[in-house]
Order: structure tokens, then sequence, then C-alpha cells
């Protein structure tokens, strides 16, 4: 099949006899419901949870440096609900976040059972991260993933559990009868091992059974209302969601993010040449403008006389729902119809990048070493390039794209109905101390958590500093002796994580609080012959194949199943405790080895647990909840500083404009469009469900139709002050035109909310001059 194109195409004006435009549209309608017995209540729901788009440190990188200055695209919280009509429910909900938390996992399931009572428990809700590394930190409650966003950060935390609580209302209030299929595929080129290494430190037995040193398979649900038809789809694909690099500033939902962005559109587009009736060519995301301009006026000297009767205006005051107001999506979507949704979900991505040509010394332009990752000894001049280096956004597009274009491909050839029970199975396990039978009958045990010094290395992906290593099994004396004057771990410790050397033993380290979890959750959802297995770390990709296939061999042997099983993992669910290597990637102790926390028989902890759940779900069996978690909600420490107030120049108002578009100004498709406004702190209003920057076409000579907001890959919200302790601060707001964008006259807006000094919010909009787009 021919795949959706990036590009959007304009509309062409065609005119049709009435039963030959009736027969395509009757045929197009009729071929996207999937004519089947609804077997299951089925709903979808989205929210936004953008967070606050300054001043705070982003959560993936560890980078003190990377402070989040603006928005690239907003980030979403996407959920589903599958139930039987009088029985089992499961719940799994796809956070535009690094991943997930058991803090925030806490306070969702208290707000659901105060909402539903028993109906969404531990048990039964699955909240998974898609582990972009471009979102606002802090909202963790263990010390050693917040210390860089100065601790906890409120306003990260609460928009993260509203949205997530307010993507699972929706779920439950659109549940009507409706069916599900699934389909899979390969994918080839979405990501490489950046541990190869590692990797091959596996038997060659067993790497034998496999093509690829990565997993390439994509796994799809379709999601069939048996009145609207299709709703939506969520797919689990294995690649890290670093395209976006670790100097960056834009909040963002990176490859995975801009991917879902692209489905969404694409369905959006499609549902409207349904049901709207205009003329689209096949192929391209949508532009809503296409749907509500019928004809465009073509004579350039017009147009520029009436992009120059709009000048920029003062900026102005508005009320706080004025950037709600101007959302571009679902302003044609049916009141009553549910809107689609499209999550792109985390797998086994532990030792998998989306930098997928490799990754190079930035001084020399060679290849890494192969073993270390290094370039000369350091650690810090090794950097992976993405398929569009050296431009992070093209590639975050790039591989968006290609996830975009198989899951549209496997979801148009979705034809295996999802069939039988929906079950759950859930559990707390303590791995700092578990007991581990291995296969060859050695008893062994965990750790409490530690972290090695390879940690410190980071990963090509994101190099650390220092003279820091990948592959160091040794440590460095220096650095040990900084590590004890934090805590000098216990030689039961040392040898319990060996060869791991030790860097920070956090699994014991408690002051002010818990420095890393050692209480976890494992879960299995099922839905039919589809099971999730919930795991609340970053499995390598081996580790990943290990643990599906020993739940399936589980499984395979029941009635209920047979040979008909998907399994996915979903990675980064429910809480977070970093990697999960195998025994051998361990023993080579590259980044994901020195990050996995409890010891090298971690991995064989999780397959033992697993199996036990595996176990009780074909068997009816309850199973142990084990021990509750801590909530460490009241012991959490916040040292960033809130906004004081906001000011401009004298003479000057929130929302002018500093630096507008030139004078009877004409772009040409592909060029850059800036306009710099005087703006305020963004966490004054993180602008939820709005918008802080609009692009909007003139229809007629007085209406203006906004085209692009924050969710557009094309435009950027750029904040900045000129000094830390500024009350002063402007927004560029950039628009890199698309290729195939209608031509008229457009201007640029901009929303933001200023604080006074008495603490009051005031709620602002700018405008720049209108220029053509020929």
């Amino acid at each position: 099949m021919e795949f959706p194109s990036l590009s959007m195409r304009a509309c062409k004006s065609k005119t049709m006899g009435g039963w030959t435009l009736l027969l395509p549209l009757v045929l197009l309608l009729w071929s996207s419901v999937v004519h089947s017995n609804s077997d299951y209540l089925i709903g979808l729901g989205s929210y936004d949870i953008t967070g606050p788009a300054a001043d705070v440190n982003m959560m993936g990188y560890a980078n003190a440096e990377q402070i989040a200055s603006g928005v690239h695209f907003r980030l979403r919280a996407r959920a589903f609900i599958v139930a039987e009509p009088n029985g089992n429910r499961v719940v799994f909900v796809n956070l535009d976040a690094c991943m997930a938390s058991q803090l925030v996992t806490i306070k969702v399931l208290e707000r659901l059972k105060a909402r539903y009572g028993d109906l969404y428990t531990e048990k039964n809700v699955g909240i998974s991260g898609i582990h972009t590394h471009a979102g606002p930190g802090g909202y963790l409650q263990y010390v050693v993933y917040i210390v860089t966003s100065l601790g906890f950060v409120r306003q990260s935390f609460d928009v993260i559990v509203d949205g997530i609580e307010k993507s699972i209302v929706q779920a439950h209030e659109n549940l009507h009868p409706g069916s599900i299929f699934v389909n899979k595929g390969e994918l080839l080129d979405a990501g490489v091992n950046r541990s190869p290494s590692g990797y091959l430190n596996n038997p060659a037995e067993e790497r034998s059974k496999y093509k690829y040193n990565v997993d390439k398979e994509m796994t799809l649900l379709k999601f069939v209302d048996a009145e609207w038809g299709p709703v939506g789809s969520f797919n689990w694909f294995a690649t890290h969601g670093t395209s976006m690099s670790r100097t960056n500033a834009l909040i963002s939902g990176d490859n995975k993010g801009a991917a879902a962005r692209f489905m969404e559109d694409w369905f959006e587009r499609k549902n409207a040449v349904k049901m709207d009736n205009v003329g689209f060519e096949d192929g391209g995301i949508p532009r809503r403008i296409s749907n509500i301009i019928p004809s465009l006026n073509d004579n350039h000297h017009e147009l520029l006389e009436i992009a120059a009767s709009f000048q920029s205006p003062p900026g102005r005051p508005v009320t706080k729902s004025s950037s709600i107001a101007r959302r571009v999506r679902g302003a044609l979507r049916q009141v009553d119809k549910p809107k689609f949704v499209s999550a792109f979900c985390q797998s086994n991505c532990g030792d998998v990048s989306p930098n997928v040509l490799g990754a190079f010394c930035i001084d020399t332009g060679r290849p890494c070493d192969f073993n270390h990752s290094t370039c000369g000894g350091k650690n810090e001049l090794c950097y992976g390039r993405g398929p569009g280096y050296p431009d992070e956004f093209e590639s975050t597009r790039i591989i968006g794209e290609r996830q975009f274009k198989k899951a549209v491909e496997l979801f148009s050839g979705a034809s295996e109905q999802i069939k039988g029970k929906v079950d759950s199975r859930h559990a707390y396990i303590d791995f700092s101390q578990l007991q581990v039978n291995l296969p060859n009958s050695k008893v062994v045990k965990t750790c409490p958590a530690a972290m090695g010094f390879a940690f410190a290395a980071g990963t090509t992906d994101g190099p650390g500093a220092f003279d820091f290593t990948q592959g160091d099994d040794q440590g460095n004396p220096f650095w040990k002796l900084v590590r004890n004057l934090i805590r000098t771990p216990g030689q039961e410790q040392i040898d319990c994580q060996k060869p791991k050397p030790i860097l920070l033993d956090t699994g014991e380290m408690k002051v002010p609080y818990d420095w890393a979890p050692s209480i976890l959750p494992i879960q299995i959802l099922r839905v039919g012959q589809f099971v999730i297995l919930s795991v609340p770390g970053e499995f390598t990709t081996m580790a990943g194949r290990r643990l599906r296939d020993a739940v399936k061999t589980v499984l395979s042997g029941h009635k209920d199943f047979g040979n008909n099983i998907h399994v996915v993992i979903a990675g980064l669910t429910n809480t977070y405790s970093q990697y999960v290597t195998t025994f051998e990637e361990y023993e080579v102790q590259r980044y994901e080895g020195a990050s996995t926390l409890f010891g090298p028989h971690t991995l064989s902890a999780y397959i033992q647990e697993f199996t036990k759940l595996a176990n009780a779900l074909i068997s009816g069996q309850p199973v142990e909840p084990g021990p509750q978690p801590p909530d460490l909600l009241d012991k959490q420490i916040s040292l960033l500083t809130p906004v004081v107030v906001d000011t401009t120049p004298l003479g000057s108002n929130f929302g002018d404009v500093i630096s507008d578009v030139p004078k009877n100004a004409t772009f040409k498709r592909g060029d850059m469009v800036s306009v710099t406004f005087w703006s305020a702190c963004p966490r004054n209003d993180l602008m939820t469900e709005g918008t802080f920057s609009l692009v909007e076409f003139l229809q007629g000579k007085e209406t203006w139709v906004p085209t692009y907001d924050d969710d557009d890959f094309c435009l950027r919200f750029k904040w900045s002050r000129p000094s830390k302790l500024s009350s002063r601060s402007k927004a560029t707001i950039e628009w890199r035109i698309p290729q195939d964008v209608a031509p008229g006259v457009y201007r640029i807006k901009h929303f933001g909310a200023a604080k006074s000094l008495l603490g009051s919010i005031r709620h602002f909009t700018g405008s720049s001059s209108a220029f053509v787009v020929a």
C-alpha cells in the first residue's frame, strides 16, 4: 500500500454529479467499519499533561542545565478501558512523559477510588510512560530522580495526576459496545542497539534465534466502536525517546509523541473526507483550514493590501479560556462522537536508540570505541546521530513518521479479532531482598538498589561527564572517596552487586528520605489473547525477550490461549526503577548494567514473579498483594523558587510585539516566520488544553480562523528572560511554513498569563502584523 505522506496537499475544487460524489463516500464509510460482534465495552480518552514550560529541569538525561524554556508540541495522557459487559475491566494509560511515577500512581488510584469505588484499582490500572527526555521533571518521589529538578515540582506532579484522571474519566464515559483487532509487523529503521558489546555477551545460541539485536516488531490494537467505527489505536514498539538531545529546552513528546500527533491528524483528515464532503487527495496529514476555506484568493497584490490593513495591535487582556477557545483540533469533530485517540507506547527499549546512523566522535567524525563508547578515552565526545542529523527536530519527525507509517499499515490491515476474557493480576514485590530460585536449582538473592560507575558515563544518546566510562567494572579511587563521603557501601552489598563497582548505594540511602525504590509493582493485563506485561523499568532487548517467552510458555499451555497469544511488554509502567539487563549483559557493566539497581539476578527475579502472576491468571486464583510502597508526598522538598512578579518595560504591555514580521512581507513554503512578544512566565498558567502560540488564517476580509497551535510540529514557542532573576521575559514564536500550506493572509498570536506583585494572574494576548504566504 502507499503510505500517507506528512506533506499536506492543498485541496482541489472538483465539480461532480450527485451520484458520482455519493458513491465514493458510501464506499469510504462502509470500508472503515469492521462488521463484527461487539464482545466488549470499549472507551478511549485523552487529556493535556504538558506541565511547566519554564524554569523546570527536564526529566531523562539528568542534565541540570537542561531547563524547560518553551514548547515544541504538547504532551498528553491517552487511556483505553476494555470491559466485559458484566465482568472484569482493565485500564491502560500511555503518558507523554519520561516514565510513570509511584507517587503519581498512588494519587491517581486514590482519586479513582473516590470517584468509582473499587472499579479501578492497582490491580487493573496500568500507567506507562513513552520515555520522552523532553518533559518537565520533579514528579517522582525518590530523591535520585528529582535531584536535578531541585526537588519535587508540584506543578509537574499535579498536571500529570489531573491529566491521567481526566483521560480515564473520558474513557469511562465513552464506554460503548465495540470490538478490538490486533496486528503486528516489522519496522526496520526506527531503532539500533546502542550497547552492542553488551548484547554480544549473551550466549551465541540464544542470539542465533533472532535476526536482529533489537526488537523490530510493532504490535497494534485497533479499537472499533459498534456505532461509530474506528475510535483509536494503541501500539507497542521499542525505541528510546531520545531523538531530542540533552541540550534541547522545548517540551516535546519526542518521536513517539510526534507519531501520535501524526496518526490522530491522519485519522481526522480521513474522517473529514467522509463526513464533510471535502475533496482531499490521498495521503497527507490534514490541515483544518482545508476543511473550512472553500476557495482562496490568488491575487497577490490584493492579498498584500489586505495584510497591510492588519498591523500588530497592542497586547490586551483576555479571559482565562481564550487560548482554549482558539485551539485548532477537535473543532470539526461531531459533538457526540468520541475523538480518535492513538497512542505509541514504549516497550523493552533499554538498549535501543532512535539515533540510527550510529555513534560518532564529535571531534574527529570517526565511530566511537565499540566496547566503551568513548573518543580518545572520553565519553563526553561520543554522540549518536539521528536520521536528520544534525537537526534534532528533523530526526524526531523522521523517527516519528516511520512509526506512524507502520501503525497506519497495521491499523488498516488489522483483521484478527480479540476474543476472550478480560482479567488482570498485580503484586508488589520487595526487590531489595528477594530470594530467587534459578533453573539450575541454585538459590540467589537480589540486592538493595545501587548504581555503578558506568551509570555516570551516560549513553551515546546523552553522554555523561568527567572521566566515567561505560564498561567500567573496577571503579575509580577518587570517585570512591567522593562516594564514601555520601555513604560507604558495606561488604555484603559490594559482594551482592558484583561485578558492579558501586558509585551510589541508593537503596541504603534514607536521608532526607528514600533515594531509590525497593518495593515495585508488577502487573499482567489481559484482553482475550492479548497480554500486557507492565514492568516498572527499562528492559533491554534480550531481557524483554526472555520475560515474554517465560510468560508465553506458561499461558500457551492453557485452553484459553493455545498458541494464539500476543504478549507485549509495557515499559516504565506504574513506577520507575531504571534498567533491567540479562545476567550476561550485567557482567559487561555498560550503562544499562550499571543502572540495573538490584544486582545481577534482577531479571531472574522478574521472570520468577511474572511466572507466578501468569499461573494465577490462568488458574483464576488471587495473588498475595505484597508490601505496600511508601507514599512520600508529605516528605517532599522543593527548592524551585516561585514566580514573584512579571513586568514589562515602561510604556509596554504584555503581548506587545517586540520583533514583528517585515512590513508588506511575503513568505514562501519552507520559510521560517518569527515573531517576538513581551511575555510572562509560563508557570503562571500552564494553558492546559489551551495554547501559548497560534497561527491564524484570514477568511474573507474579517474572520481569523485558527490553523496551527501548540500541538503542531511546525510551530515552536520559545520563552526566555534576559537574566535568571529578571521579572521581564520574551516569547518568540517560530512557524516553519509547511510545504503545501494554503496560500493566503496569516498572522501569529501569543497567549500568556502575568503575575502581579500582589499575586493576581492576568491573562493576555498579542498579535503580529499580518503577512502573505504565496
